[in-house]
């Protein structure tokens, strides 16, 4: 057993905090690739499904129980959720959005996951989780301000947030149900949204195609083990040892990584914006989730009580 805060993170969860923030944002630029040759919702559903197969691979090797009753239960909605419904919407809104709208819209996360936590009654507002929430959508906001023109499509606009929503519901509603290993709930929980973007696909016909190039069979291979194996064990490990509501900052920073990685690997621009854009929503993220955390959830011990936390190491 493992001892934690029941405020703040420890060093190893701000270290996989780090770590899923870097393969996050290198995530944006491998889906991009993976998408000039695989349809959205079928290369989506190819990835976690390999990653899916790893991560029971992995179970029986290292013989982890599998979640059973509520445990199981929490396991397939937080799947359906974060890797079905999420994945599904954000991937339609890409269709007729740029992808500095999405970022914008995917900005809100923060805050309206700390809203769902209150609603579930396992958090409280505070002025400095709105306050980061709202500097990290402003840096999102002025990172984007070059992609954002147009007109903006409602239908897909609405697909964003519904998305924002699916992946924050999927955050704070894992919480709720007993803990089980993160290997194990992911591996449940790729299964139920492999399942759910493959239905998906079929319903919008897309083509089921295997893969002809070696550079996508190299992104699918680093998306299904990285960026979905190691990005979602990592997430779920910082987030069963912090709030959802900080946690999901996480989301917030990756594409400030996306966009360094642009400049850097891609040739894309350098702007002024990058600057003030990533050092805004770096502000946000450390008013928001790192300095001076709020009350502890409702129902958890105050500041400097130690508790027992059973997820196994």
């Amino acid at each position: 057993m493992s001892e934690m805060s029941a405020e703040s993170p420890d060093r190893t969860a701000l270290l996989a905090f780090g770590a899923t923030v870097l393969i996050g944002g290198t995530n944006f630029i491998a889906v991009k690739f993976s998408n000039t040759e695989l349809a959205p919702l079928y290369g989506a559903g190819v990835r976690f499904a390999i990653a899916c197969l790893i991560l029971f691979s992995i179970v029986a090797i290292l013989r982890l129980e599998l979640p059973r009753g509520r445990a199981l239960m929490g396991a397939g909605v937080y799947g359906l959720l974060s890797f079905g419904l999420a994945y599904a919407f954000l991937y339609f809104a890409l269709l007729g959005l740029t992808a500095g709208a999405t970022s914008v819209v995917m900005a809100m996360t923060p805050l309206v996951t700390l809203s769902l936590a209150v609603v579930h009654g396992q958090e409280r507002f505070t002025p400095r989780g709105i306050a980061g929430g709202l500097l990290a959508v402003a840096g999102i906001a002025v990172l984007s301000i070059r992609s954002m023109g147009g007109d903006l499509s409602l239908i897909h606009l609405l697909a964003a947030v519904v998305g924002v929503f699916a992946a924050s519901e999927g955050s704070v509603v894992v919480k709720g149900f007993p803990k089980s290993h993160p290997i194990t709930t992911n591996a449940v929980g790729m299964a139920f949204g492999a399942a759910a973007l493959g239905i998906a696909s079929l319903a919008f016909r897309e083509p089921w195609l295997i893969p002809q190039t070696a550079r996508t069979w190299i992104v699918l291979t680093y998306l299904s083990i990285a960026g979905s194996v190691g990005l979602f064990t990592l997430f779920l490990f910082v987030i069963k040892r912090w709030t959802a509501s900080a946690s999901v900052y996480a989301l917030t920073l990756m594409p400030v990584v996306a966009v360094t990685l642009g400049v850097l690997i891609a040739n894309e621009k350098f702007s002024p914006e990058i600057i003030v854009g990533g050092a805004l929503v770096i502000l946000g993220v450390y008013v928001g989730a790192l300095a001076n955390r709020p009350p502890p959830p409702i129902g958890e011990p105050a500041s400097g009580t130690v508790i027992q936390d059973k997820t196994p190491a």
